[in-house]
C-alpha cells in the first residue's frame, strides 16, 4: 500500500514538472524567447511617443462627407442604397461608378442611418468592416487569408503553444468580423477567383467553415471551442456591399445575381463646382470669384477637386495666407499635368452630314459624340468608317475569338436601309467618321449614322440641337439599346433640345428632363420628325428626296 502511494507521488511529481515546463514555454512563446521585460517597456515607450506625434488633418479628411447631404450629385444612387439597406430585410449590394464620387462614404453613412431604424436587423453595435480587394493577401495553402480566415497548422510558424501540442488553430477573417453588420469590399472585381467562389458560398450559408488535415475529432488535447469551430463553423451573417469601377459585365454573374445593383454617376460641372466651393470654404482662405468654375474645367471627380484645392491652399498659405488667384490655379494645373476637360456643347447651326450621337463611356457615364458622313459618286462602291473599334476580342474560359465590331456592322446595315430611299451601294463612296480620338463600339450609333449618311446623300441639313441613339435593323426598324438614361443626361448637359430614342426604351420619367424626348420604332418616323416643319425648319417628304445628281442645298 505504501509502495503504491509512493508510485502515485512520483507520477504526480513528473506530471507537475511537465505542466510547469509547458507553462513556461508557453509564456516564453508569448513574449518571444529571450525577450526581456526591459526591452518590452522600451518598445512600449517608443510606441506611445509615436502616438503623440501627429500632423495636421489632410484636406481630404476634412472634406469627407459627414452626412448624406454632403455627397453631391448622387441623389438617385443614395435613394436606391437607402431602400436596399434601411428596410427590415437589407440586401447584398454592388455599387458601380468612377472613383471619388462618394461610394464608400454613402455606404458607411447609410449603415448608421439603418441602425437607428426600429425595423432594421442591424443593432447599434453593427460594424462596418472595410477591406480593399486589390491588397488582400491570398495563399492557396490557406496559411493567410484576411478575408475568409485561415488555419494555423502546427507545422507553420506562428502556431504557438497549441502548435507544439499538434493542435490546429482557426483564425477568423473579415467575414466573421463583419457578422451582424456590413462587409464593404472596395474594387470587388479584383478578388482572386478562389476567394470569390468562397465568398459566394458564405453568402448562401452565412457560416465561415475551416478545414485542416491536422484536425482530429477524437483528439482530447483540442479545446472544445476549436472542436465547435471545425465541426459547425463561425457565424458570418453580414450584408455585402461591393464597390467597383468596372463594368457590370466584368463581374461574375453568380455574384451579380445575389446582389442589388446600384449605379453612381460621374460628377458633372455643377457637382464639381459645389465640391470645390465647399472645400475652399473649409480651407478658410479667400479666393477669386469664378475660381470654382475654372477648377471644374480640370477636375474629373471629388478626389481631383480636393487635390487641386489642397495644392492651392498650401501655395497661398506658404506665401502669407493670401487670396487664391487664377494664376495659382494655372500654376497647379501646369505642375500637376492637369489637362482641361473638353465638355462638348452642341451647335445651333444646321449642317449637312453631321449629327449628334448619344453614347455611354467606359465608366458608365453618358457622352455625346459627333458623327460625320460624306457621300461621293463613284464608279465603285466603298464604305470607310474611321474612329471605331475595327475588331473586338471575345474571351471565354475555353477559347478566345475575334469578330468585326458592332459599330462597323451597323454602318453596313445603314447602307442596306438607305437603298429604300434611292441609294445604290455600288455607285457611291461613303465615309463615316467619329472624331474625337475615342474608339467607338456597339450598335447604338446605328440610327445616328443613318441620319448622317441620309443627310449627306440628299444634301438636307440636320438641326444641330438634336441627338439620337438606337440600333438599326435591316428593315429600318429602330431597336432598343442600353444606357439611355445616362445618354439623355449627357444630352441635357450638352444643350440638346430634342432627343430620339427607341420606342422600347421609353420611360415616363424622361418627360421631366426639360427636353423633348421622342420615341421612334422605324427610320421613317425618324425622318418625318427630324425634317418636318418646326418653326422655320424645312419639310422633306419621301417624294421630295433628291437624287445625288440633283442634290442642292435646301
Amino acid at each position: 500500500m505504501n509502495g503504491w502511494s509512493l508510485l502515485t507521488i512520483v507520477q504526480l511529481l513528473f506530471f507537475g514538472m511537465g505542466a510547469y515546463y509547458f507553462f513556461t514555454k508557453s509564456k516564453k512563446k508569448q513574449l518571444g524567447d529571450g525577450f526581456s521585460m526591459d526591452e518590452n517597456l522600451k518598445q512600449m515607450e517608443e510606441l506611445e511617443d509615436m502616438k503623440q506625434r501627429k500632423l495636421t488633418e489632410p484636406l481630404a479628411e476634412q472634406t469627407r462627407p459627414r452626412n448624406l447631404t454632403e455627397i453631391i450629385g448622387q441623389e438617385k444612387a443614395i435613394k436606391a442604397l437607402r431602400a436596399a439597406l434601411c428596410g427590415p430585410n437589407p440586401q447584398h449590394i454592388l455599387m458601380y461608378g468612377p472613383p471619388g464620387v462618394g461610394k464608400t462614404a454613402a455606404a458607411r453613412l447609410i449603415l448608421e442611418e439603418a441602425k437607428k431604424k426600429a425595423e432594421s436587423p442591424f443593432s447599434k453595435k453593427a460594424k462596418f468592416v472595410e477591406i480593399d480587394a486589390t491588397t488582400l493577401q491570398f495563399d492557396e495553402r490557406n496559411i493567410a487569408d484576411p478575408l475568409m480566415g485561415s488555419v494555423h497548422d502546427p507545422i507553420y510558424q506562428g502556431a504557438g503553444a497549441f502548435g507544439q501540442m499538434g493542435v490546429p488553430q482557426p483564425r477568423a477573417g473579415a467575414i466573421c468580423e463583419a457578422h451582424g453588420g456590413v462587409l464593404f469590399i472596395d474594387e470587388i472585381g479584383e478578388l482572386h477567383p478562389v476567394q470569390m467562389n468562397k465568398l459566394l458560398k458564405v453568402l448562401e450559408d452565412r457560416i465561415a467553415r475551416f478545414q485542416s488535415s491536422y484536425y482530429n475529432r477524437g483528439n482530447k488535447n483540442i479545446p472544445p471551442y476549436i472542436h465547435e469551430i471545425f465541426q459547425k463553423g463561425i457565424p458570418a451573417d453580414f450584408r455585402l456591399i461591393g464597390a467597383t469601377t468596372r463594368n457590370p459585365s466584368d463581374l461574375p454573374p453568380a455574384l451579380r445575381s445575389r446582389c442589388t445593383e446600384i449605379f453612381f454617376e460621374g460628377l458633372d460641372e455643377k457637382a464639381v463646382e459645389r465640391i470645390a466651393r465647399n472645400s475652399l470654404n473649409r480651407g478658410g482662405l479667400p479666393y477669386e470669384e469664378g475660381l470654382c468654375e475654372k477648377i471644374a474645367c480640370y477636375a474629373h471627380g471629388g478626389r481631383d477637386t480636393v487635390n487641386i484645392i489642397q495644392s492651392l491652399t498650401s501655395l497661398a498659405a506658404m506665401e502669407g495666407n493670401r487670396k487664391i488667384t487664377f494664376a495659382d490655379l494655372d500654376w497647379v494645373a501646369e505642375t500637376g499635368r492637369y489637362q482641361p476637360i473638353l465638355r462638348r456643347k452642341v451647335s445651333k447651326k444646321a449642317r449637312i452630314g453631321v449629327v449628334n450621337g448619344m453614347a455611354v463611356q467606359g465608366g458608365g457615364s453618358g457622352a455625346l459624340l459627333a458623327i460625320e458622313a460624306n457621300v461621293q459618286k463613284s464608279a465603285k462602291g466603298l464604305l470607310t468608317v474611321t474612329g471605331i473599334v475595327e475588331e473586338e476580342e471575345i474571351r471565354s474560359r475555353q477559347r478566345s475569338s475575334r469578330r468585326k465590331s458592332n459599330a462597323r456592322s451597323s454602318a453596313e446595315n445603314v447602307l442596306t436601309v438607305l437603298e429604300r430611299y434611292g441609294f445604290e451601294k455600288d455607285a457611291y463612296q461613303v465615309h463615316i467618321n467619329f472624331p474625337g480620338g475615342t474608339p467607338v463600339d456597339g450598335p447604338s450609333a446605328g440610327i445616328a449614322m443613318f441620319l448622317a449618311v441620309y443627310s449627306a446623300f440628299t444634301g438636307v441639313p440636320i438641326d444641330g440641337e438634336i441627338a439620337l441613339t438606337g440600333e438599326i435593323g435591316l428593315l429600318g426598324q429602330v431597336l432598343p439599346v442600353g444606357g439611355v438614361a445616362d445618354k439623355l443626361a449627357a444630352a441635357v448637359d450638352a444643350g440638346v433640345n430634342r432627343a430620339f430614342i427607341p420606342k422600347e426604351n421609353w420611360r415616363e420619367t424622361f418627360t421631366k428632363l426639360g427636353i423633348s424626348v421622342e420615341p421612334i420604332d422605324h427610320v421613317d418616323d425618324l425622318l418625318e420628325q427630324v425634317f418636318r416643319k418646326v418653326e422655320n425648319r424645312v419639310v422633306v417628304e419621301e417624294k421630295d428626296i433628291l437624287t445625288a445628281q440633283e442634290r442642292t442645298l435646301c
